[in-house]
């Protein structure tokens, strides 16, 4: 070993306690950052516009967030604002306690009812480079799976509010500190017990190694079985506020899968890699599956009625 080296690895055992302490601190930051600095983040990417100008979010919605506000029991409901959100999803960002507030983004297609289509058929939809036709039979069944009764709108725009309120980004971004520190921890561990530091240095190195692998493996299961945990939490207490809500949160689920066959079928070969056939994602890597199954959240809430 050069002396380099040598020099660096006394200094990193001399003071890999700090070093410990302070990557844990970075990857937490770094984890948590767009949900402390959500305008700036999460707003300026899902941002919906009209005519080159952000949209406004119009005043029905308006009215349908501040009733969940008080539906959830939000302590501090001006910490909680909504904006117009591109897609046909809610998505969400920010903690309760922090400067910045929460930031609930709202699709357009939540101003459809079943007597207007306004904020749907208004808008194009792009499938493998064509325009969909909205009065042909696929763009009825999609306007269709794209329009939500004010109870399904209920219940999305508050399991993102709840998911929010509970401080689940914060508990999301501690995993990866808690399994860095982890496998720091019982690797060294191992290390003395087995006497690992004092054998050849091709052996430490493949040791090593093999604690890396495993740590990030780790990593990977707990952040994803956190994930689902916590998306399942948002369900529940979303579906226990009212029949209504629970109502609600099945309507969503199933315009969901349905919405996820439409596209599968649309989109040909590319639509059978993202969706299953009963609508659910795919993982985008093999060893993961970031969110909770729609299939097993709707069962859920169907389980939680039924034992009301």
């Amino acid at each position: 070993m050069s002396p380099f080296f040598r020099k660096l690895s006394i200094f990193v055992q001399k003071y890999r306690a700090y070093f410990l302490v302070v990557s844990c601190g970075g990857v937490f930051v770094i984890n948590v950052s767009y949900h402390v600095f959500p305008v700036k983040t999460y707003k300026a990417l899902y941002q919906a516009y009209f005519k080159g100008q952000p949209a406004a979010l119009s005043e029905k919605l308006q009215e349908t967030f501040q009733s969940v506000l008080k539906d959830v029991d939000v302590k501090s409901p001006e910490k909680y604002s909504a904006f117009a959100a591109f897609g046909f999803h809610p998505v969400s960002a920010g903690i309760p306690w922090m400067p910045s507030g929460v930031l609930v983004g709202i699709p357009a297609n939540f101003n459809c009812t079943t007597e207007s289509s306004k904020g749907l058929t208004d808008h194009t939809v792009m499938v493998n480079g064509k325009e969909l036709q909205w009065n042909s039979d696929t763009g009825k069944v999609l306007k269709d799976a794209l329009t939500f009764s004010c109870k399904a709108q209920k219940f999305a725009v508050a399991r993102e509010v709840l998911y929010l309120k509970d401080n689940s980004p914060v508990l999301h971004a501690l995993v990866a500190p808690v399994c860095l520190a982890s496998t720091c921890l019982s690797g060294l561990a191992f290390q003395q017990m087995l006497s690992i530091h004092s054998g050849p240095i091709v052996f430490r190195g493949l040791y090593n190694l093999a604690v890396a692998v495993v740590g990030i493996c780790s990593y990977f299961l707990v952040c994803d079985t956190v994930g689902h945990w916590l998306d399942y939490r948002a369900d529940r207490k979303a579906a226990v506020i009212s029949k209504d809500y629970a109502k609600g949160g099945i309507e969503f689920y199933d315009k969901i899968l349905l919405r996820n066959r439409i596209f599968r079928n649309l989109m040909g070969k590319n639509g059978e890699e993202m969706y299953s056939a009963c609508g659910n994602l795919f993982p985008k890597h093999w060893f993961r599956l970031k969110h909770a199954p729609y299939t097993s959240r709707k069962e859920i809430i169907l389980k939680m009625m039924k034992d009301q």
